[in-house]
């Protein structure tokens, strides 16, 4: 059963150089780390962080400013600072039991930080995977206003199927559809908001990849890419990053430096509230 949590959390309590689509996306990371003895799963297995941690100095800083620098792409250190820059690591106040694996630790925000190793790990898995099946075969979807972009670039370099839009009911379980799919692999934004394309890739037995953020919950998610998935600049790089192994193991490119598209190119345009 997924469960929605609460967006209460105002914008103003994190820094937030992009202004992204949510209040804790972003939100900029201090090089600090809080007691594991603040943190307590309640009978739900969702664990919020207490207020009062106590933080210990970290000799390297977290948070890293800088812009994409494409001709540092084969450098791994380069790629790293890069890619951290971009908030992809950063979670949200709430833990659930599902992420608790992909956790390293919360910082003094009181946000919870994702192992970023175990991100472009299951990444790497991911990319695999897709490569077992037609590619055409691969539908894409994100309900989240800032994961569109980046689907749309990932389907465009890939020759996935994207789904763009509301998610019609039936797309994957009523054949009358006229826009009715049979796909091989579903890979979804967020396994809350595209909760429907999730449980009907579960019920045509459809495996599901997932980027999820520290709240989620995926219990009906064969393949879990943790990362920040709300974040506009994170979600960029998120799907820059597995088109980049989609692309290797199709052997489309060789290097990092062969990408025909930056992370700039995956990320979406800024949405300016209407007063």
């Amino acid at each position: 059963m997924f469960e929605r949590v609460s967006d209460s959390y105002s914008q103003d309590s994190y820094s937030d150089k992009d202004n992204i689509e949510e209040s804790f996306d972003n939100s900029a990371e201090v090089g600090t780390e809080s007691d594991s003895n603040s943190i307590s799963p309640d009978s739900n297995g969702i664990t919020s962080q207490s207020a009062d941690t106590t933080t210990t100095t970290n000799s390297a800083p977290d948070s890293i400013t800088g812009e994409e620098d494409t001709d540092s792409l084969e450098d791994p250190n380069n790629l790293e600072k890069m890619i951290l820059s971009t908030g992809i690591r950063v979670g949200t106040p709430i833990k659930t039991k599902f992420m608790a694996s992909f956790i390293t630790r919360a910082n003094p925000e009181g946000l919870y930080i994702l192992d970023i190793s175990k991100t472009l790990a299951r990444i790497d898995v991911a990319a695999k995977f897709i490569g077992r099946v037609s590619i055409s075969n691969v539908a894409v979807t994100s309900s989240r206003e800032y994961g569109k972009t980046p689907v749309e670039k990932f389907c465009e370099l890939t020759g996935a199927r994207g789904i763009f839009g509301r998610f019609m009911p039936g797309t994957f379980t009523n054949p009358s559809l006229p826009k009715y799919l049979e796909p091989e692999i579903v890979i979804v934004t967020d396994p809350q908001a595209d909760e429907q394309a999730v449980l009907e890739s579960t019920r045509a037995g459809v495996p599901v990849i997932a980027l999820a953020n520290s709240d989620n919950i995926t219990s009906k998610v064969d393949i879990v890419i943790p990362t920040n998935n709300r974040g506009r600049k994170a979600l960029a790089t998120v799907y820059w990053l597995l088109t980049k192994e989609v692309l290797k193991k199709q052997g489309k490119i060789k290097s990092d430096s062969e990408m025909p598209l930056t992370i700039d190119d995956f990320e979406a345009k800024l949405v300016e509230e209407v007063i």
